[in-house]
């Protein structure tokens, strides 16, 4: 379970510090997707709903900057993560891998799953707009990263009378 926790943990930081470079180096592309669902201008425009909108520019860019942010966080995490499952591979000792992953893995869940899916997917409405739609991907980065939690934690020891909790 080690070796999996690990392939898997490397797996998201590399997605994830691809997502954060490829945001910062083509910034303007995701840009135009974070202005659109954030301006609700191509849901239904439903009247009761169409007061959630953000249409000011510097906080809509304000947004995308502090999502680029979190990515980042959670890449560098989910990167020394991956290291430490390394080592703990050599030495048998994965607290500190499993801990820092467990950080790092549940900001991708909080990202995709409470930013996108929850706040775009359904704030924002999101779901409405067949050109700027980011539910199934969100979904994908959520499967992904709860799937490597599972993982992560299956073959953590459980503290017992004569087991001490892991270190």
């Amino acid at each position: 379970m080690p070796v999996a926790a690990t392939a898997l943990t490397g797996t998201v930081a590399l997605y994830m510090a691809l997502v954060a470079f490829g945001n910062i180096t083509d910034f303007g592309t995701n840009q135009q997707f974070v202005r659109h669902v954030l301006a609700m201008d191509t849901t239904f425009k439903d009247p009761d709903l169409m007061w959630r909108a953000i249409e000011s520019r510097t906080l809509q860019d304000v947004a995308y900057v502090l999502i680029i942010v979190w990515e980042t966080l959670a890449a560098v995490l989910l990167l020394a993560a991956t290291w430490f499952w390394a080592v703990g591979l050599r030495r048998g000792t994965y607290g500190r891998a499993r801990r820092t992953s467990t950080l790092g893995l549940v900001m991708v869940l909080l990202l995709f799953g409470l930013g996108f899916m929850a706040i775009g997917g359904e704030w924002f409405a999101m779901w409405q707009s067949s050109d700027w739609n980011g539910l199934d991907a969100a979904s994908r980065n959520v499967a992904l990263a709860a799937f490597t939690l599972v993982v992560v934690h299956l073959s953590a020891p459980r503290p017992g009378p004569h087991r001490p909790a892991e270190e």
